[in-house]
């Protein structure tokens, strides 16, 4: 046997004639429709003492696109070699998918032969034991945070609240929106204790009423789905969430409401869109609170608003658009 191919694709048809046109050519083929199933796979195979040679991922998918999957999976195995193949490809996405350690990039349609050559002008490599040093790194212990939404029923010191809550300590967000509420607040401290005490301060302020108080949990993912997310949330989405927090007026948050009993899809669908800056679990999994950065947070109906709630388990989506106050 030559090796063993993990092959990512959400056309059947495609899956189909990969697998059969590889064992053909002496490869043992396993084949995933997206993203999560592909996730799960690598832990299957890590577990069962098994090992990949080669990875082929489609770029356009339902769950996570190719490039992102490069992204995290170059992360965890830096020696797998990674073929990249799509049929909507252009000189960019080339580009960016072969700027990865030992990856090319193929144009659909091609025949077996055209696949097997490229796989093989590619490093040997496996997935092997990058994924052991993940797994042995000590937890870091995390501070808690929590959302505070509030009205300000003062409107003549309107101003000097926004203010004064923009700079109390444990405060890491401080946002003026248009939508239920007018400020959203994301405080972050060491114990619940100083959380409770920091939202006591503000629910006692003059000319502030407290409509919901938060805290921030960590989302029910099955183990290999959360240490991809870990791993591609450091690579990507604090980088994001670090520009987004730089250009406050071209951002909007989103509350989802979502069908508890479909948490992991929802929120590794919401994650991954790419208009999502962050996204978090609140109120024991029954809503999402995320922002959205970009064209799409601007307008009478933002596009992703209209795409969340196409998502399977998404029971409702409100929108709050950020009003910039003041400069940073």
């Amino acid at each position: 046997m030559k090796g063993n191919v993990l092959i990512i694709d959400d056309e059947a048809e495609i899956r189909r004639n990969l697998t059969v046109g590889l064992t053909q050519e002496g490869y043992s083929a396993v084949a995933c429709p997206d993203g999560i199933s592909a996730i799960h796979e690598l832990r299957n195979a890590q577990e069962e003492g098994r090992q990949f040679d080669y990875l082929i991922t489609d770029i356009f998918m339902p769950d996570i696109d190719g490039l992102k999957i490069l992204k995290v999976i170059k992360k965890q195995y830096p020696d797998l070699p990674v073929l990249v193949i799509t049929g909507y490809g252009d000189v960019s996405l080339e580009l960016e998918a072969i700027s990865e350690h030992n990856t090319g990039y193929l144009d659909k349609p091609f025949e077996i032969d055209d696949l097997v050559e490229a796989m093989e002008e590619l490093t040997p490599g496996k997935t092997a034991a990058a994924r052991e040093e993940v797994e042995s790194r000590p937890e870091i212990r995390k501070s808690v945070s929590a959302y505070l939404t509030i009205r300000v029923t003062g409107e003549e010191d309107s101003i000097d609240i926004y203010r004064k809550l923009y700079h109390m300590k444990g405060v890491q967000r401080c946002e003026a929106v248009h939508g239920d509420f007018d400020i959203i607040i994301l405080a972050q401290a060491d114990t619940q204790e100083e959380i409770d005490s920091l939202f006591k301060e503000i629910a006692d302020m003059e000319g502030v009423e407290v409509v919901s108080m938060s805290r921030v949990e960590r989302p029910k993912l099955d183990r290999d789905v959360d240490e991809f997310i870990k791993t591609y949330s450091k690579l990507v989405k604090e980088t994001d969430s670090q520009t987004a927090a730089k250009h406050p007026g071209t951002t909007s948050y989103i509350i989802v409401d979502i069908d508890k009993d479909a948490i992991q899809q929802v929120f590794t669908t919401v994650f991954f869109i790419d208009e999502i800056v962050f996204c978090d679990i609140i109120e024991d999994g029954s809503k999402l609170v995320g922002m959205i950065i970009g064209e799409s947070a601007v307008g009478s109906k933002p596009r992703i608003v209209e795409k969340l709630n196409q998502i399977e388990g998404v029971l409702r989506v409100r929108e709050a658009k950020v009003i910039k106050i003041m400069d940073e």
